[in-house]
This record gives structure tokens, sequence and C-alpha cells, in this order.
């Protein structure tokens, strides 16, 4: 069975403060870290005008509570 995959997409301009908007590709690595640490098996990215993490599908409900969390969604 293929396993499902979740893309979030989170534009710059709506990243908090406490994230460097100047540097977009440090943010996704330490997004990724982070949900890496809490188990959730994602890759994030920079692409261009928004920070994409990809993710399986199963594993959503824990990332948006991460994610939230640190008022990202």
């Amino acid at each position: 069975m293929p396993l499902a995959i979740t893309t979030i997409r989170i534009d710059h301009a709506t990243l908090p403060e406490q994230f460097d908007r100047s540097r977009p590709e440090t943010v996704a690595a330490a997004l990724e870290a982070d949900l890496r640490d809490h188990g959730i098996k994602a890759e994030a990215s920079d692409v261009i005008s928004h920070l994409k993490i990809e993710l399986p599908t199963s594993q959503l409900a824990a990332a948006c509570t991460l994610l939230a969390d640190q008022h990202l969604i």
C-alpha cells in the first residue's frame, strides 16, 4: 500500500517574529529537525515564497499540534 503524503505550506510573510524571515532555508531546517525530534518523519524546504513541509498523512495531527504551538498554523 502506498504511503499517503500531506504537504503543508507556510508563507514566509506569516512567519512569527521568533523566526528569521531573511533565512528561510535555516527556518526550514530547524522546523524539520524539531518535527523529527518529536517522531514526525517530515521533510521541510524553502520554496521561493513559502516553506514546504511534507510528511506522512498519518502524522498530520501530531505535526499540526506542534506547528500550532509555534504559532505557525
